[in-house]
């Protein structure tokens, strides 16, 4: 980012005071994003950019969600935000003997703030692949477990294959499948004209709309982006990258931009 923004004066303990900063989701994931914006001193300006579209096998998903309810499985494997937004749509039940992995802090979060809960998160890489890694461990190398893994309908099987390799029962089932949200004409106008001072890039699927939709971003327009992974998405879509969060949560991603914008002051 070059030109950088000055925060206005008195900013101490509002660090985003005066900041405008584009949240790419809605749902409960984007209000408390907004929510800690907020707290930091920022406008936040929510314009979901993806949504969920129906899985083409919808009969498939009901019925999983209904064994699901019933108990039918050990474990369920939740890996994108997205995902819980379709456990929310559904009113899933996810019963107390039902424990439930989540791919990394995003996805955690999302479950929280949606009423659900996470009993593993990985603890290195926030990944499918992060998850299969620790998988062992965190169930103290339980066999044969009964495991519902939902993904999205582009996902790689990273995580239900490395599960069924080492001796789980895994039914893989298509939770959704990703599509852009065209955003408002003021939203695109505003970014355009240099008026927004930061855009959080929380997926490689919010990486493709954000340059389709509002790009080329301007320089003086910090682009945040939640990990390593979203960062290459986002450069394989011309998408520039100004600072990566630590940890791939919302927090981190928030902190990252604050970071930006003392060293910028």
């Amino acid at each position: 980012m070059t030109g950088a923004i000055r925060l206005p004066s008195g900013a101490e303990g509002k660090p985003l005071q005066g900041w405008r900063v584009l949240v790419p989701r809605g749902g409960p994931w984007g209000d408390s994003v907004a929510a800690s914006l907020r707290a930091r001193g920022a406008s936040p300006i929510i314009a979901p950019m993806i949504n969920f579209a129906p899985t083409d096998d919808q009969p498939a998903l009901e019925a999983a969600l209904r064994r699901l309810a019933e108990g039918a499985f050990d474990w369920v494997t939740v890996t994108s935000a997205t995902t819980v937004d379709v456990l929310s749509s559904y009113n899933a039940v996810i019963p107390s003997t039902t424990k439930v992995a989540a791919v990394g802090e995003t996805t955690a979060a999302a479950l929280v703030a949606a009423g659900y809960r996470a009993d593993i998160v990985p603890s290195e890489e926030n990944s499918a692949r992060g998850l299969l890694e620790e998988w062992e461990a965190a169930t103290e190398g339980q066999k044969g477990l009964r495991v519902l893994a939902l993904r999205s309908a582009i996902a790689k099987q990273v995580l239900s294959v490395g599960l069924a390799r080492i001796g789980h029962h895994v039914e893989a089932v298509v939770a959704y499948r990703t599509v852009g949200v065209p955003v408002a004409q003021k939203v695109v106008d505003d970014v355009r004209a240099g008026n927004v001072h930061a855009v959080l890039v929380t997926s490689g699927s919010v990486a493709e709309q954000v340059q389709e939709q509002l790009g080329p971003i301007p320089e003086t327009t910090l682009v945040a982006a939640i990990g390593p992974q979203t960062q290459k998405d986002a450069a394989k879509v011309g998408l520039r990258v100004d600072v990566v969060a630590e940890e791939r949560s919302a927090e981190s991603l928030i902190d990252a931009v604050v970071h930006a914008a003392l060293a910028s002051a």
